[in-house]
């Protein structure tokens, strides 16, 4: 198993290399050469498997460098009761409309985030390790994958990381959960910007072939593979959950800002995961709503991006859409360069013949979410089932329930939980205790430490050469 760029002019690369990679040298992502395909037989022997051995599994058919000994360690040490919150790992539970949730946010962050980056941890402590490497990680966060990351990478031997995020634009929790760490190798930087403009930073860095040499720049965004195929382990699982046997079907509803969560969904479905449809769920930030109905990306600027109640989807270049869309163009490199030379232009795409192959081959539909829509839907879950669910959650709910079929079972992706958002669930159903996890109590009274800067490139390579210049 090798990996391929979406912009074809990158030798083919190991697991092991792609997972310090981040952007291809070519300004691509990578994938791999061709998905594993599951069948009858894979399907029942692995629905009743712990969720660490059902990672083993998916995980080995990717990573075939990496030894089964080694990668059952790894998968051992990272999805345990302990860190989860529970042996299932990511259990379902039904709400009374019938509607599904798959719980991912009970990790360390609150955050689905947590399932990849714990995974991403364990693994590039592993690889560098192995080969005497060090990393430099530089990420972008809207909200969540800031505080996974860190959490997940803090003291780590051979590590630092440099993570960037809006200014101003996160809740008080999730700022919280980042700027209180004080460990020598986080290093939080505010960008005086929106987190498209955060996002165009990484980039750049890593379209600086020398600089990202000479300080091995890597990156846990959703651009790097090893969290995207962390992430199709919870579609086999939740799949497993939601069903009695392999001859059912479901549908995910997935809340998506950068596209790499349901992207994971994407590649389960190629893979031949009996998923139905794929239900893209946006916020006000609705460019992706926009091309799956009518076939058109036109990704806005930072001026055009709104600040919403669910931040973690403020997004409005979504990273990951570019996988997608090389599987679309039947792999066709040279297609992909030429739509993201228009994407890089301003122009953007229109892939309007393409919507029978996208519904009917590849199972993508999508809605869209307001403020009003998720206050509305808080509200209502919260009456009905007595639990509280976080903004962007609810966004998914919205959309699931407006398009949901008949006799379709649609899993929710959790991507949060309310804890992280008390400002809007107290908008939506007034002054109530939010569960929130006794290590967690008193967060934002914490100090915390972190750098405002413009939104300039060079600021923060400046940054990076201090740190790991003196060091």
């Amino acid at each position: 198993m090798n990996y391929i760029s979406t912009r074809g002019q990158t030798a083919p690369k190991t697991f092991s290399e792609v997972l310090l990679m981040g952007l291809a040298p070519d300004g691509g992502l990578m994938l791999p050469e061709h998905y594993p395909q599951v069948n009858g037989i894979m399907l029942s022997n692995w629905r009743n498997l712990s969720y660490k051995n059902l990672a083993f599994e998916i995980v080995s058919l990717f990573a075939p460098d990496i030894p089964a000994e080694d990668l059952h360690d790894i998968v051992s040490r990272t999805y345990t009761a302990d860190t989860f919150g529970t042996a299932e790992i990511t259990p379902v539970r039904t709400l009374k409309d019938g509607i599904k949730i798959q719980a991912l946010s009970n990790g360390p962050t609150l955050a689905f985030k947590d399932m990849a980056m714990q995974f991403l941890g364990n693994m590039f402590e592993y690889v560098l390790n192995k080969e005497g490497k060090q990393l430099n990680i530089l990420g972008a966060t809207s909200g969540d994958t800031g505080s996974a990351a860190e959490y997940a990478l803090r003291g780590k031997k051979g590590i630092n990381v440099f993570m960037l995020s809006p200014e101003g634009k996160m809740s008080d929790f999730q700022r919280a959960q980042m700027f209180s760490l004080q460990d020598d190798n986080i290093v939080n930087i505010a960008v005086q910007g929106m987190f498209d403009d955060c996002q165009d930073i990484v980039k750049a860095v890593q379209n600086d072939a020398d600089f990202k040499q000479r300080y091995h720049i890597g990156t846990v965004n959703s651009i790097n593979w090893g969290r995207i195929v962390a992430q199709v382990v919870y579609y086999f699982a939740g799949y497993f959950r939601a069903t009695d046997n392999n001859h059912q079907r479901v549908s995910f509803c997935v809340p998506s800002g950068n596209f790499g969560n349901i992207c994971a969904g994407h590649i389960a479905k190629q893979m031949g995961l009996p998923i139905d449809r794929l239900i893209v769920a946006t916020n006000e930030n609705d460019v992706l709503d926009q091309f799956f109905r009518s076939g058109e990306y036109r990704p806005r600027t930072t001026a055009q991006t709104f600040v919403t109640s669910s931040p973690s989807m403020d997004i409005s270049k979504a990273s990951n859409f570019e996988r997608f869309i090389f599987d679309l163009s039947g792999r066709n490199a040279d297609t992909v360069r030429r739509l993201w030379q228009q994407v890089g232009n301003g122009t953007g795409f229109n892939l309007s013949e393409k919507l029978p192959e996208i519904r009917e081959t590849y199972g993508f539909y999508s809605g869209k979410s307001t403020h009003t829509d998720r206050l509305d839907t808080i509200r209502a879950v919260y009456q009905s089932d007595g639990e509280l669910i976080d903004p962007h959650t609810a966004d998914g709910i919205k959309v699931a329930r407006a398009l949901r079929r008949e006799g379709e079972t649609i899993i929710c992706l959790e991507t949060a939980l309310a804890a992280k958002f008390n400002n809007t669930i107290t908008e939506a159903v007034g002054k109530v205790a939010i569960p929130r996890p006794d290590k967690l109590r008193g967060l934002e009274q914490l100090p915390q430490k972190v750098q405002i800067v413009p939104n300039d490139v060079e600021t923060v390579k400046i940054i990076i050469r201090n740190k790991l210049d003196y060091n």
